[in-house]
């Protein structure tokens, strides 16, 4: 499957989520080094509610939120921020499931430069439990 044979760190997955209060889909980045390796892949996600995003973390590291333009990242079509205090697990087995069955999207992978910075967020946030951490490191 497309999935097992490209997941790689940078990642980028479209779909909508089930638990998330919109039912619009968002994009899910991989942050994890050896996602193939690991038990489960380790997704972050954006928004474009920059503005309620920063209020509500207005206590953390800075560093644990990432805005990222269309320019930096052409596949978004506004300026979005990634809030590296939360995270999503599953397994690729999951993803793959999305995938055959039409309710994922493949996109481009995501440079360098930028999932560095969102690894960086998560290594730095105090809510994240070192298991996730340690798949980061």
């Amino acid at each position: 499957m497309q999935i097992k044979s490209t997941v790689r760190v940078g990642s980028v997955y479209y779909f909508p989520e089930e638990s998330f209060s919109s039912s619009e889909p968002h994009y899910f980045i991989v942050v994890n080094l050896n996602p193939i390796d690991d038990s489960v892949v380790i997704l972050v996600w954006a928004s474009s509610r920059i503005s309620t995003i920063r209020q509500r973390r207005k206590n953390y590291p800075p560093t644990t939120l990432v805005e990222i333009t269309p320019a930096q990242y052409p596949v978004f079509k506004c300026n979005s921020i990634i809030d590296c205090n939360k995270f999503m697990e599953r397994t690729i087995d999951e993803l793959v499931e999305r995938l055959s069955s039409g309710k994922l999207d493949l996109k481009t992978e995501m440079p360098q430069s930028l999932t560095s910075q969102l690894r960086q967020g998560v290594l730095d946030s105090p809510r994240i439990p070192g298991r996730i951490k340690k798949m980061l490191g």
